[in-house]
């Protein structure tokens, strides 16, 4: 994460110190212990502005206490086959794990249609509660972002309205979860990704900029590098696998419901809300979370975006807009 002077550490930390009790309460969730290297996310991500760091924690508190994110693991997206639809419009998966013990997530973005942001913040926080501390103790240190894998299987010129909501996602990540992920890999990139590519980098954030590798192929070989082969997402295998549901078994395909990581995931959600249940009742279906309005910067990457390949598309006889962007996030 690079280093984080003890003086802002001093300063980030006094300031914390003066916060209402709910605040207090909830950053404890959030850092679970490790006050430095959280400190030291919203440092980066706000250039080390103490002052400017401070107000976007702080904002990310206010945000978790109004919509009661600490109790998001007990709340079931129930029945089952609403989740599973869930999990069929959002590809993602914990494929396995590096050799330094990142957590490696794997994303199908091309064929993903992300309709449920609450969805998206339930694995963010499983993510930070469950992985991230089981991680940590098996390696015998602390292990605080991830890896991710962006599968651009299936990514076409179509349903631009998608931007607002990936938008949306991202806009999420950027404020509540900073600074989570290590590196962002893309693989299976189809002919139109190198245009989405060159509109789209520009205009993203310098540190997010070095965060990402355009891989060739499958990124296979590159992937093994760092991971062994049982941890690679199944698109990664083989050149052409792709992220299609049906490529191969169920159980060791990461996106589906029957892989060992969701089907830990409900569970842990299942018991977690069955120790509150005698307090509320589990209302059947999902749940409402506020989302943050997107910073001016990200509405005018979702305007450029949209203008960028409306061009394009008239150039080339096309009808169809972006799908996927999913680059832009924590």
């Amino acid at each position: 994460m690079g280093i984080v002077s003890q003086e802002a550490i001093k300063q980030f930390q006094a300031l914390m110190d003066r916060v209402d009790e709910p605040l207090k309460r909830s950053f404890q969730n959030v850092h679970q212990g490790y006050l430095v290297e959280t400190f030291g996310r919203f440092l980066k991500a706000r250039d080390s502005n103490v002052a400017k760091a401070h107000k976007m924690l702080v904002d990310c508190l206010n945000w978790r206490v109004q919509n009661d994110i600490d109790n998001i693991l007990a709340k079931p997206i129930v029945p089952t086959e609403l989740y599973r639809g869930v999990r069929d419009s959002q590809l993602i998966g914990l494929s396995g794990y590096s050799r330094e013990g990142l957590p490696v997530f794997a994303i199908g973005v091309g064929l993903s249609t992300f309709d449920k942001a609450s969805s998206h913040i339930q694995i963010n926080e499983y993510r930070d509660h469950v992985i991230l501390p089981s991680a940590s103790k098996k390696y015998g240190k602390p292990i605080t972002t991830c890896i991710k894998v962006l599968d651009m299987t299936g990514l076409k010129l179509s349903a631009l309205s998608q931007i607002k909501l990936l938008t949306t996602i991202s806009t999420i990540d950027d404020l509540n979860y900073p600074e989570k992920t290590n590196t962002y890999y893309i693989v299976n990139a189809p002919y139109i990704f190198s245009t989405c590519w060159k509109v789209v980098k520009p205009l993203l954030q310098e540190r997010t900029r070095k965060k990402v590798q355009v891989l060739s192929g499958c990124g296979r070989d590159e992937l093994l590098e760092i991971m062994d082969y049982a941890s690679l997402p199944h698109f990664c295998e083989r050149e052409g696998s792709g992220s299609s549901q049906n490529s191969q078994n169920e159980a060791d395909n990461c996106f589906s419901l029957d892989h060992h990581f969701h089907q830990q995931l409900y569970t842990h959600i299942r018991q977690q809300s069955l120790m509150k249940e005698s307090v509320q009742p589990i209302r059947h279906g999902s749940f409402h979370v506020d989302v943050p309005e997107a910073a001016a910067e990200r509405t005018h990457i979702a305007k450029t975006i949209e203008s960028e390949f409306n061009k394009f598309g008239n150039r080339n006889g096309l009808s169809e807009s972006l799908d996927g962007l999913k680059i832009n996030g924590d």
